[in-house]
C-alpha cells in the first residue's frame, strides 16, 4: 500500500526516505525528524516506510509526500540474508538520495540488502531510544540528522491539518488503555473517576479505544449519560486525531494515543507507570503526569482527581460546561 500526497513531482528535487518500524508512539516521536527534513529541504521529495495506519498521519499533516507499507510482502527479501529482492521495491530504494533507517537491524541484513540496489547515503538511527541517558526520545531520534548539518531542530512532535480544532468547550477525551497492562490504571478506579466526573462536573466525555479496550469502554460508557458521551471505537487514527483536536483536554496512560493527543496540541494528563518518564513523556508544555512510587496499582483516586482538577478546571471553568 502506498499513500501519496499531491505535491507535483516537477517541483521536487531529490528524494529522502525515512524508515521507521514500531507502533503509534514510536512513530509520533519520530515526527520531529520528518518536520526537520521538510524544513531543511522543502523542495525534496520526502517519503516514509512504516506501518500504514500510522504513516498516513505524516502524509495528512504534510510532513511526507508519500507513505509505503513496511509489512508488504515484496519487502520480505530485504530482511533475509542474501534475500531475493523485489524489482519494484529495489527501484524505489534506487531512486533515493538519502535513506534514514530507524529499524532494528543488529546483523545489518536490511542495510546490506539495500546497498545491493542503491547508491543512496544510508544513515542509521536508533530503533529504540537509550533509556539510561534520560534524554527525550525525540531528541535522540533527531541526532542522526546532524550528518546533514541539521542541528537544534524542534523536538516536539506536532500534527495539524485543515479541519482540526478549535476545541469544543466542555469535552475531555479519555483513553483507558495502552500497549501493556503494567501501564494501565486499574479499571475500577477509572470507573470511580468517571462517576465522579459525571456527578461533580458538567463535562462531556469522549471515550477512545480499540479492541483491547472493549471491556473498559463498555464499563465506562454505561456510567455516562448519552448526551454527555461520545465513543470512538476502533476509529482510523486520522479520525481520532481530528476528534482529539476538538477536545479541551485528554486523560490517558503512557500510550501512543497520549502521544497523539499531545501532538495535536491539547492539554494532556498521563497516569504514568513504569516507563522512563524523562525519555518517553510526550513533548510540549501542555503535558503533565501523575504517578506513584509503588506503581499505578498504588495510585489513588483522590490523587488523580486532584491532578485532573488542576489540569483541566482552568480551561473549562469559564465555559457553561465547566465544573459545578
Amino acid at each position: 500500500m502506498t499513500v501519496d500526497a499531491s505535491t507535483p513531482a516537477s517541483s521536487q528535487r531529490g528524494r529522502i526516505l525515512v524508515i521507521r518500524g514500531g507502533a503509534l508512539g514510536d512513530f509520533i516521536v519520530t515526527l520531529p525528524v520528518l518536520a526537520a527534513l521538510r524544513n531543511q529541504f522543502p523542495h525534496t521529495r520526502l517519503e516514509v516506510l512504516a506501518y500504514p495506519q500510522v504513516a498516513t498521519l505524516a502524509v495528512r499533516a504534510g510532513l511526507a509526500d508519500a507513505a509505503h507499507a513496511i509489512e508488504s510482502r515484496p519487502l520480505a527479501g530485504f530482511f533475509a540474508r542474501n534475500g531475493a529482492l523485489d524489482p519494484m521495491e529495489s527501484e524505489r530504494f534506487a531512486r533515493c538520495d538519502v535513506i534514514f533507517s530507524f529499524l532494528y537491524d543488529p546483523d545489518e541484513l536490511f542495510r546490506d540488502n539495500i546497498a545491493r540496489v542503491t547508491c543512496a547515503q544510508v544513515i542509521q538511527g536508533p530503533h529504540r531510544p537509550e533509556e539510561s541517558t534520560g534524554v527525550p526520545a525525540s531528541v535522540q531520534l533527531l541526532a542522526p540528522l546532524e550528518r546533514l548539518a541539521i542541528f537544534d531542530a524542534d523536538p516536539v512532535p506536532r500534527l495539524r491539518w485543515a479541519g482540526m480544532g478549535p476545541g469544543v468547550e466542555g469535552w475531555i477525551a479519555l483513553h483507558p488503555g495502552s500497549g501493556s497492562a503494567r501501564k494501565n490504571w486499574p479499571l475500577e478506579r477509572w470507573k470511580a473517576l468517571v462517576s465522579r466526573c459525571v456527578a461533580q462536573t458538567h463535562w462531556g466525555l469522549v471515550l477512545i479505544g480499540g479492541e483491547a479496550e472493549a471491556e473498559a469502554l463498555d464499563s465506562l460508557e454505561r456510567l455516562i449519560p448519552p448526551a454527555r458521551r461520545q465513543v470512538l471505537r476502533g476509529r482510523p487514527l486520522e479520525s481520532v486525531a481530528e476528534q482529539l483536536s476538538r477536545c479541551r483536554g485528554f486523560l490517558g496512560h503512557d500510550s501512543g494515543i497520549t502521544h497523539l493527543a499531545a501532538a495535536v496540541g491539547i492539554p494532556c494528563l498521563a497516569l504514568w507507570g513504569p516507563s522512563n518518564e524523562s525519555v518517553w513523556k510526550p513533548g510540549g508544555p501542555g503535558v503533565q503526569t501523575v504517578s506513584h512510587p509503588g506503581g499505578l496499582a498504588d495510585l489513588g483516586l483522590d490523587a488523580v482527581w486532584r491532578a485532573v482538577a488542576d489540569q483541566f478546571s482552568p480551561i473549562l471553568s469559564s465555559s457553561r460546561c465547566g465544573p459545578r
